[in-house]
């Protein structure tokens, strides 16, 4: 393993979503190119919001996306607990530290008095920042108030003064003046540590090299630098991903459709699809291609090919995309896919064996774009149809002779032998020519009798499947049902 060590790190105050899937996704092929470590964090601090089963949603969402972690929940390592509840010790020492060697100092102002500050500033159209008042508090002043249990924050000390820098790996050169910068608050009167320390804690003593995340975070980012200089310690490198935003450009949200990984699971996209498409939005290839395996993309990817413009979630491209993959599974993998979806159906899985399940699969494997879709298009498999198109009807009607027509292929399917797609074949066109009429008189509408639609999979291939029963039972029951349209 080489030294790269990045992590993901989600609060388990939801399912898996979409921005946080894509985050984890670049920070583990970053990792993966490098033969690094990729770190699984979980940041559970919110008490209220964080639930287990958010957890393991996180959890299970990575492993659907096949997003494995070397050191996390579940798989251990040299620098745990990996959940951030758990390491209130770490948090606590680094705090002591900083106040032993007197780079922070209490803050008595109260929550009113704060934000009385902040409206007051932005009313004269000033940036907003904390003013300094307990900074200039006397050493006795500030140990009576403590002594006496007046609740106090913790600030660092004069980094309003300061300014920070840092080489964005998709930003470029990113430069905060101090006029933007604040004294800080790195633990709250109750004594639990903020957000950006506690973050940092963590890096550091996770050997964190790299920290990728969406650029929402960009403005955590010179707050954090400014903990890690009064903690001695050198900052990672920084890398801020562009955001996902909906087709019409504004930030990803529900009304774009799904934003919960498992969502997209349900509505049938095949995970190796879904993994492509998410390393699509904001990282390109120096090529056109679109389509890549794990391997290649793990191979190809680099930060620097990072757009710093914001990504765009094209659901279309994502369904084309994932009827690209689909088409790609062995037509046992295409039922195994698909079995879950199929097990819904009326009547599945009768009386066909796995065998035939499996042709079913490959039949209809080049006709759908989603596996939810499978359902609709194998249901006459499974059931007879109880309605049939319209068109196809009125198109049928015109065939003459069509009921009698019917009632002869069935009487001759009924004989037919062997009863495969060679064997059906030869006796639908010999019921044609006998007739005086083309094939597609016979076939068209055999079609229509057996599955109540216009169009499928190869009508002979369908056939074979459905077996002799099914065909002579639905042509006869199709001629019974519409006597009055032929």
């Amino acid at each position: 393993m080489s030294d790269i060590r990045v992590r993901f790190a989600p609060s388990p105050t939801g399912n898996l979503h979409v921005g946080s899937a894509r985050t984890a996704i670049f920070n583990w092929l970053f990792a993966r190119h490098h033969q690094g470590t990729f770190i699984l964090r979980i940041e559970d601090t919110d008490q209220e919001r964080s639930k287990p089963e958010y957890t393991r949603a996180i959890l299970d969402g990575l492993r659907w996306l096949g997003v494995d972690w070397d050191e996390g929940p579940e798989a251990g390592g040299d620098c745990g607990p990996y959940f951030q509840s758990r390491r209130r010790s770490f948090y606590d020492e680094a705090l002591q530290r900083l106040r032993h060697e007197g780079k922070v100092y209490p803050c008595f102002c109260t929550p009113e008095r704060l934000q009385d500050l902040r409206t007051a500033q932005l009313s004269a159209k000033q940036n907003p920042r904390y003013d300094g008042r307990c900074l200039a508090l006397a050493d006795d002043e500030v140990a009576q108030r403590i002594a006496a249990g007046e609740p106090f924050a913790l600030r660092i000390k004069a980094a309003r003064l300061e300014s920070v820098e840092w080489t964005d790996l998709c930003k470029g050169l990113v430069s905060i003046g101090p006029e933007m910068l604040d004294d800080i608050v790195v633990a709250k009167s109750d004594g639990y540590p903020t957000y950006n320390f506690a973050v940092v804690v963590d890096d550091i003593t996770m050997g964190i090299s790299h920290v990728i995340r969406g650029e929402d975070h960009i403005s955590n980012t010179p707050k954090q630098i400014l903990i890690y200089r009064a903690l001695g310690a050198t900052p990672p490198r920084f890398a801020h991903i562009p955001m996902i935003l909906g087709e019409d450009r504004s930030k990803m949200s529900k009304r774009h459709g799904s934003t919960n990984v498992v969502e997209y699971e349900r509505q049938g996209y095949l995970s190796e699809a879904f993994f492509n498409f998410m390393t699509l939005l904001g990282w390109s290839p120096s090529d056109d291609q679109e389509i890549f395996t794990r391997d290649e993309v793990v191979r190809r990817f680099s930060l620097d090919r990072v757009s710093p413009s914001g990504a765009i979630f094209d659901i279309n491209k994502l369904k084309w995309m994932n009827g690209m993959y689909i088409r790609q599974l062995s037509p046992a993998e295409m039922l195994d896919r698909a079995e879950p979806f199929l097990s819904t159906l009326e009547g599945y899985p009768g009386d066909y064996s796995r065998e035939q399940r499996v042709e079913i699969a490959r039949q209809l494997r080049e006709r759908i774009e989603l596996l939810t879709e499978i359902t609709d298009a194998a249901g006459y498999f499974f059931h007879e149809p109880a309605e049939y198109d319209e068109k196809g009807l009125a198109k049928a009607a015109k065939t003459p002779d069509l009921a009698a027509v019917m009632e002869d292929l069935a009487a001759a399917l009924a004989t037919t032998e062997p009863f495969d797609e060679a064997g059906i074949e030869a006796a639908v066109r010999q019921l044609a020519e006998a007739r005086g009429m083309g094939a597609g008189k016979v076939i068209h509408p055999t079609r229509l009798a057996l599955s109540g639609r216009i169009a499928g999979p190869g009508l002979f291939e369908m056939m074979h499947v459905l077996g002799r029963a099914r065909c002579v039972t639905r042509l006869r029951r199709f001629v019974e049902r519409h006597p009055w349209e032929f």
